[in-house]
This record gives structure tokens, sequence and C-alpha cells, in this order.
């Protein structure tokens, strides 16, 4: 049975997330909200900070957690719940920033979702992005065109990448790409391509709706070389496994980006509450709803709704760390998460009226920031097609 009550380890690494967000990102928010593209240099002083904790067996920021320890059973580290938890408070502060926070990138999730020993050894502390989207497709994951030719002791890479969070800025990046497409999903692999690999290059960043502070890129490998071994986990192609393994990524992904909607989303809960009691709108859990002040009964809803999705996302971190299948889970939370986060923010900024509106406080922020996470890892549709599959036993095939 999940216990609820969060470990004092735990609990002191989430405060120091929070204490980052509220010290360090909300004052910077609006600035960079503002200046789409440039480098937040407050963040470089995090970088030790980040750096230091990781050594001491903690982080800040979010997406690297999950695999120290792993040959032991039970919840060895809590490294997924330490992860989202930290992702959460720092998404409280600013989403964009928290996805800018170096060594924390989404693609350091994948490398401790699937790499070998050796592996997380070498690249355990690189800040990483994750390329999977390509012109051609957004959502299906096995449509991936790029491609992976083994040549001698080197990895040759063609292809382009698109909507790359962190993809200008991060010192590597997860490339997702094919190694023979004859044989379908299951030949797709991923690969560690860093940012100096000969062949790889920014094609041009993304001006976008929110996550501002967040560099987003269009990558191209042209003939983009790297060593052999920088393949993710096994190069055999198992065409009755499927890509499975590469799929393992976002079991551990998916619950952060999660937690991002559920911070973002209670940061606009507690706005809400502070103008509608500065209205003299008061909320009561004593009294029915149809007996409170409409704007009251529908705060009462949206808190219980986040209420279900910060839960979720944690039952699916605390199966991770456990060594439980968790891929229904993390798409439940992915799924109840994201779309929470947008109607919270959303209704917060309608609910404020021209105040919420206006750019005084960061509600409209939110509102555009939460967007994308509903989004990225896998859109509302494609969790809850997954989530079907799951529930009712419909291989991909069966169930499109």
């Amino acid at each position: 049975m999940i216990n609820l009550e969060l470990p004092r380890k735990l609990k002191a690494s989430a405060n120091q997330a929070h204490q980052v967000a509220a010290q360090i990102f909300r004052p910077i928010s609006r600035k960079y909200d503002l200046a789409e593209h440039e480098y937040p240099v407050e963040l470089d002083t995090m970088a030790a900070m980040v750096e230091g904790l990781s050594d001491s067996g903690g982080d800040i920021g979010g997406a690297a957690g999950g695999r120290a320890d792993s040959g032991k059973t039970g919840n060895a580290n809590g490294g997924n719940m330490s992860a989202l938890l930290n992702s959460l408070e720092t998404s409280w502060g600013d989403v964009g920033l928290m996805l800018s926070i170096p060594y924390q990138g989404l693609g350091n999730a994948a490398i401790a979702a699937v790499s070998t020993d050796e592996q997380l050894e070498r690249f355990g502390k690189v800040w990483a992005s994750m390329a999977i989207t390509e012109p051609s497709f957004g959502s299906d994951s096995a449509a991936v065109t790029t491609t992976a030719v083994l040549d001698g002791d080197e990895w040759v890479l063609n292809g382009e990448k698109i909507f790359v969070t962190a993809g200008e800025r991060s010192t590597h990046i997860v490339v997702w790409a094919s190694v023979d497409k004859s044989k379908g999903r299951a030949a797709i692999k991923s690969f560690v391509v860093p940012r100096d690999a000969p062949g790889l290059s920014v094609a041009r960043l993304e001006h976008k709706l929110g996550i501002k502070a967040s560099d987003t890129a269009v990558l191209l490998l042209q003939n983009c070389r790297i060593p052999a071994d920088n393949i993710l986990g096994s190069a055999e192609v198992n065409v009755e496994k499927g890509f499975a393994g590469v799929m393992q990524t976002f079991d551990n992904t998916r619950p952060l980006v999660a937690a991002m909607a559920v911070g973002v989303g209670r940061a606009a809960l507690e706005e809400l509450r502070s103008i509608l009691t500065e209205a003299g709108v008061e909320i009561s859990y004593d009294t029915p709803v149809y007996n409170q002040h409409a704007a009251a009964a529908e705060f009462i809803r949206l808190e219980a709704d986040w209420e279900a999705a910060y839960l979720l996302s944690l039952r699916a971190a605390w199966m991770a760390d456990n060594k439980k299948p968790n891929s229904l889970e993390a798409s439940m939370s992915k799924a109840k998460a994201g779309r929470t986060g947008t109607d919270v923010t959303l209704k917060a900024v309608e609910l404020a009226g021209t105040y919420g509106y206006s750019q005084r406080p960061l509600l409209e922020k939110w509102g555009r920031d939460s967007k994308i996470l509903d989004i990225f890892e896998g859109t509302q549709q494609i969790q809850q097609l997954i989530i079907a599959r799951r529930l009712l036993g419909k291989s991909s095939a069966q169930l499109k």
C-alpha cells in the first residue's frame, strides 16, 4: 500500500527546491517571459548547487532521478519521488526556468531509465535534452524517420528533430533514431549525442506561446558521428519486444511532466484564493458548494481536480521507486495533470477578471505555460489511448 507520508529526506530536498522557486525563479519569471531566447544568467550559479546536491544524494530540479541503487529491492533511494517533488516545487516558481536548470534535462531521465551501468557512469552528470519529434510526426513515436547506421566504431545519424526543449543550451541530446527501417518500431533506439558532435547543428529557435525562458530548438543531424557505445541499452533489434525498451523512458518522464502541471496549478490556485479572499469571497469546506458563492464553488472543484492529479503523480513515482510496472499510472498521471493544469490556470484567469488577464499578476503567464504540459511527452489524446489499451488489454494494432 502506498504511504502518502513523505520521508524526511524528501521533505528537506523539496523544501530546498521551493526556496529556489520562491527566491530565484519568481522574481525573474516575468523578465524572461518578456525576453524570449535570452539566457537566464541567474541560473549559472545553480549549476554548482545542482551538482553538489547530486553528489550528496539529492537534486534541485527534477529530471535526473531514479536509477541509483537499482539492484536493491523496495524503495531503495526514492529517486523518482524526489525528482517529481522537486519538479513540482520548481515549476511552482516558473516551469520555463525549471526546464532551463543545467544538468536536469528530460534527456537525463531517459539516460537514467535505459542506460547500462557503464553509460550511467559516463553520462550521469551531463545536461541532456531529448529529441524525438520530427516534422513528419508528433505523438506517434513509432514514426521516427531519423536513421542511425553503424560505420566501424561509430554511429552515423541523419535526420531533423523539432521542438527540442533545451536543445541549444544542453551539453548532450538523447536522439531517437531507427537502426533498420525495414524492421519497424522495434529498430528505434536512443543515442546520446554530444553537443560538439560533428554534423549536429541548431537550425533555429522557436517562438512559443509559453515557457519562453526555455529554449526550444530545431536540430539537424547531417552525417553526425558518435561513438558506437553511445547507443542507450542494446543495439540488438528484438522484433517480438518491439520498442518497449526505448518507450520505458516515458515511464520516468511522464510523471515528471505531470508534476510540472501540478506545480503550475498549485501556484494558480494559491493566487486565485488570495484574490477571492480580498474580494470578500469565503471558501468553506463545511458548507455544500451549492450554498456558496459561485466563484467559491468553482474554486473547490478546481482544487479537488488538482488534488487528484497530485495523488496520481505520487502514485506513478512511488511505483517506479518500488520497481513496479507503472506505464499505465504514468499515462494516467500525465493525462489528468495536463488537463487539470490548463483548466485550473485558465479558470483562474477568468475568475480574476481583468486583473487576471493583465500582466500585473503571473496568472495569464501560467495559463500560457500550462498548455505545453498537456502536449509534450505525449498529448492528452495519446495518454487516453494508452490508458484504454492497458485497461482493455488491447495492442496498438488492435486499438488506434
